[in-house]
């Protein structure tokens, strides 16, 4: 019997970065939280683990075999292989997390098969600091380099949200090492909308500099009346957030008629 999970995407709807560490990461804090539409797997079992990628953006992984799905494979004990389908829906290095809400779905995969072993939070933390929130894609704030994990007051879910990308792909480090190593503040405290209205994202002036047409995606966003927007992660995607998916649909329909290049997905905040 097959197994399908959605790999949803990530949004940090604040970024706070507080410094630069000794072991090369980043300290900072951020309000992580997931959309109800990303990448699909499909898993069936198998003699030995397998991975074929189809998709809009399947050929922008460099290698497929290498990729934050396999090594989520083998990070977990089990009996018997997987064969693993990925709909790759999602940009590559587009602030959304891809890889590792690809990772988190083969988690929750492997605990509907065989369950997951107690340590399963250290083992997500060794494949990425985004893995551990990726792997039950809850809101939640998240310290340290991402991986220590606060509940917080959902008061978000079901906002219809909008992701736009200028279909430029941003890789992480480059932009974290172009933050002006200033710390600006601490994440607010509160409900999600008064975090996500209260804070900010510090990697968005350093992602602008490297890829300019972020800030015309955040322009064209905030002609649109949302609730709020702003870019997420270290980009170069943005995301709008709207009380209505009536909204929600008619800014896309208008972003779609003036800029026919950008990528877009909508959902709903989970």
């Amino acid at each position: 019997m097959a197994i399908t999970e959605t790999a949803y995407a990530k949004l940090n709807l604040a970024l706070h970065v507080r410094g630069r560490r000794d072991d090369g990461y980043h300290a900072l804090e951020t309000l992580f939280a997931f959309v109800d539409a990303g990448d699909t797997l499909v898993a069936k079992a198998a003699e030995h683990d397998r991975l074929n990628t189809i998709g809009e953006f399947a050929q922008a992984l460099d290698n497929p075999f290498d990729n934050l799905v396999m090594r989520a494979l083998t990070a977990l004990p089990r009996v018997g292989g997987l064969d693993v389908t990925l709909e790759k829906n999602i940009p590559v290095a587009a602030g959304l997390g891809g890889g590792s809400a690809d990772a988190g779905a083969v988690f929750r995969i492997i605990e509907q098969a065989h369950g997951l072993p107690d340590d399963w939070h250290q083992r997500a933390e060794r494949l990425g600091a985004d893995v551990p929130s990726c792997v039950r894609s809850e809101m939640a704030v998240g310290r340290g380099t991402g991986t220590e994990l606060e509940p917080v007051d959902n008061d978000m879910s079901g906002m219809a949200v909008l992701l736009v990308n200028p279909r430029i792909p941003l890789p992480t480090g480059p932009v974290f090492k172009a933050w002006d190593g200033k710390y600006r503040g601490a994440l607010p405290t509160g409900s999600a909308r008064e975090i996500a209205r209260g804070g900010r994202n510090d990697l968005r002036s350093p992602a602008v500099e490297i890829c300019p047409p972020i800030a015309d995606v955040l322009e064209s966003l905030n002609e649109t009346d949302p609730w709020m927007c702003e870019m997420s992660g270290s980009g170069a995607t943005c995301f709008a957030l709207y009380e209505t998916g009536e909204h929600r649909d008619r800014a896309a329909r208008v972003l779609a008629e003036s800029e026919p290049q950008w990528w877009q997905m909508v959902g709903m905040l989970r």
